[in-house]
């Protein structure tokens, strides 16, 4: 038997992603979310879901761009404190020591400690109760190249990147290998 737990944003996992924008004078600022996901293949989305109210999501309207920043476990104070802070009374990027990169495909910064960035190039915006969805088309993926397996693509056990479980407001990192997607599930034909 399940438990019913109602209506809830309660769903394993969540990412947790350092979103990256400039505000109206230049200055790069960062905020973290959980409320995120791939949203589309073709043209390659990401979706994110702010309120209003937060400065990142201003600066996002602003300028028509952001990043989206995937901290690895041993970044999760830095994630943690983007998201706790408000751009618009502290320098985020000073006080945690974290280095603002100008990105190459889109009008907004990366941040260059974190070992994966996706620019992204906002596409859509919608208002869905007291979140606005921001759709970013993904311009390009950056991975640190000790980051790679020996085929050159990203790694998730170097990456370690952080997931959040909602209901008990807790970080974890990734766990072990259970098998290849679209192959393991064949074994019961």
């Amino acid at each position: 038997m399940k438990k019913s737990f109602g209506s809830k944003t309660l769903i394993y996992p969540t990412p947790v992603w350092v979103v990256a924008a400039y505000d109206k004078s230049g200055k790069p600022n960062a905020a973290t979310v959980a409320w995120g996901g791939v949203c589309s293949s073709k043209p390659a989305s990401v979706a994110i879901s702010l309120r209003k109210s937060r400065y990142t999501y201003e600066n996002i309207i602003e300028r028509k761009a952001f990043t989206v920043n995937v901290p690895s476990a041993d970044q999760v104070k830095i994630a943690d404190y983007c998201g706790i802070v408000s751009g618009r009374n502290e320098d985020k990027f000073a006080r945690a020591e974290i280095t603002a990169v100008k990105g190459d495909f889109v009008e907004a910064p990366y941040i260059k400690e974190f070992p994966m960035a996706l620019e992204c190039k906002l596409s859509s915006v919608a208002d869905i109760g007291i979140h606005t969805h921001l759709i970013g088309e993904i311009m390009d993926v950056k991975v640190d190249e000790n980051m790679l397996d020996k085929d050159g693509l990203p790694d998730i056990h170097k990456i370690n990147p952080v997931i959040y479980a909602p209901e008990m407001q807790g970080y974890y990192s990734v766990g072990e290998f259970l098998g290849r997607a679209f192959a393991i599930g064949k074994e019961i034909k």
